[in-house]
């Protein structure tokens, strides 16, 4: 992750063929309105597209890997920097102004971006980027000078649909900020880094999965994203099938933005399995170090604790093997079905409520009676398993046979089916609509079906043979957009399903 980011002149490797002429289009829209809003051209586009999580749900923020990959769908910004002859000038605008309106606002004295994250305003993510961008600038630069920015804005990644909009936005504001300052080459870990802290200034607890497959994503491979011991992303290829495969997502147009919904849903799940491993650290007198997880402390970081600590089972040396051993403790130490009150948690950790509400509750703000550590847990060390399966089936040799094919692309589409099964049961950020979407898919020929993204609504990604496409999106239109919404328009419909292929990553393209 320490290559640079891409820098070219021309779309060429950025999408498919088949893509290349729409996309050009709408570039040079974007170029056009950005010469009509500020009278001069863009001097480069930073761009940077929305994911979709083939496996590893809900387990970045635990530091354990997933594997996504990046799609068509993307952020586009178009850049011209100007010196500041006072307090430097962000005007930003977007090609759908009725939609998005335009905004002007000046940095601090300081150089600082002011966020009101209490608002969910669209600007807010650019702002998020730039803010990061401009922190890291003050510290590697000490004559660093912020420069006044005109913006322009296109995106197709659905907001709210699960497939990582918000991260998108962010990392591209991020890029589009450093390379109009001049901070190239911009390193791939670099980027990332920055934006998975400047997104939590939004007010989400984001894991990195996001930004890394948004920025470090390979044309026609799914990314291999570790966190422990540091951030790696390593491209994984599909194997070479016939018929061959592809992913299908399928809109259930039931917004899941977890901006707004972070308090029961998103963030309340990051407390949920950081307290987990805070109270089963305690249960085994274990102490807990700081990590790169959102709150500090991770599963991950009490797995290897655990392991480093001499107390654990001299046998378990596998990855594997010790994450199944975890599964045993949570079982051991977490057996209340019902949950955890914050008074029982207060207690169990030696603090007072008060404290622990501030240490853990604060920052990113969580509404909940009982805390079901044990479902999250679990979850978490299951997926991470899932996680390691998949990768080595896709590693596995080529089958040889149909049968052996048959047998392979089952396999993959057993895991993928179980994750939805814990999405649903155990972490519960599923919904009646995406488990509905799911099961039309398998009938009609899906391998695997399971919701992507944050959940709770949104997108679900589906391991269909090429030869399946047309009948999985038939019996989608049939059976669940016509019934659940009768009036839906054609067009709406051919933004419910994407057929994808793994896209590329953050890329710069100079005017």
């Amino acid at each position: 992750m320490d290559e640079p980011i891409p820098v070219e002149d021309s779309l060429d490797r950025l999408y498919p063929h088949d893509a290349l002429l729409t996309q050009a289009v709408r570039w040079d829209h974007l170029r056009k309105t950005f010469i009509h809003t500020y009278n001069t051209d863009a001097t480069f586009v930073a761009r940077s597209p929305g994911r979709v999580n083939i496996i590893g749900e809900h387990i970045d923020y635990s530091l354990y890997d997933v594997l996504p990959m990046g799609i068509a769908a993307d952020v586009l910004i178009a850049i011209s920097p100007s010196p500041a002859s006072g307090p430097p000038t962000i005007r930003i605008a977007n090609v759908n102004p009725g939609k998005f309106p335009s905004k002007t606002f000046s940095l601090e004295s300081d150089g600082s971006v002011q966020i009101d994250a209490s608002t969910h305003e669209w600007s807010n993510y650019y702002k998020a980027g730039l803010r990061g961008a401009l922190q890291h600038l003050a510290k590697t630069r000490p004559d660093f000078k912020p420069q006044s920015l005109n913006v322009m804005v296109d995106g197709t990644v659905p907001a709210g649909g699960g497939l990582s909009s918000s991260a998108a936005f962010v990392c591209a504001s991020a890029l589009s900020a450093l390379y109009a300052h001049h901070a190239e080459p911009v390193t791939k870990r670099t980027l990332v880094e920055l934006a998975v802290v400047s997104e939590r200034s939004v007010g989400v607890n984001s894991g990195g999965m996001d930004q890394a497959a948004s920025v470090s994503s390979i044309r026609g491979d799914a990314l291999h994203v570790s966190f422990s011991p540091e951030l790696k992303a390593s491209a994984v290829s599909f194997p070479k099938l016939d018929p061959g495969i592809t992913f299908m997502i399928a809109q259930s147009f039931v917004a899941a933005d977890k901006h707004v919904t972070a308090p029961v849903c998103y963030n309340l799940r990051v407390v949920e399995v950081t307290l987990a491993a805070e109270w089963v650290a305690k249960e085994l007198a274990v102490e807990l170090k700081k990590d790169a997880s959102s709150l500090g402390r991770s599963l991950r970081g009490l797995q290897e604790s655990y392991f480093a600590s001499g107390k654990a089972p001299q046998g378990e040396k596998g990855e594997k093997e010790r994450v199944r051993y975890m599964l045993e403790l949570v079982d051991q130490y977490l057996p209340d079905e019902q949950g955890y009150t914050r008074e029982q948690i207060a207690e169990k950790l030696e603090m007072e409520v008060g404290e622990l509400e501030k240490r853990y509750m604060t920052t990113f703000p969580v509404r909940a009676e009982r805390f079901k550590l044990r479902q999250r847990a679990t979850h978490v060390f299951t997926e991470a398993l899932r996680v390691h399966a998949f990768i080595e089936l896709m590693k596995s040799p080529a089958p040889s046979s149909a049968a052996d094919q048959e047998e392979l692309l089952k396999k993959m589409g057993s895991l993928m089916n179980e994750t939805q099964d814990s999405c649903r049961d155990v972490y519960e950020c599923s919904c009646p609509e995406l488990d509905e979407i799911c099961t039309i898919a398998r009938n009609a020929g899906s391998y695997g079906s399971r919701l992507t993204g944050a959940g709770w609504g949104g997108c679900s990604v589906h391991l269909v043979p090429k030869n399946k496409v047309d009948e999985v999106r038939k019996a989608w239109i049939d059976e669940y957009y016509k019934k659940k919404f009768p009036d839906v328009t054609e067009e709406k419909l051919d933004s419910a399903v994407v057929v994808t292929e793994p896209g590329h990553g953050a890329m710069i393209i100079r005017s």
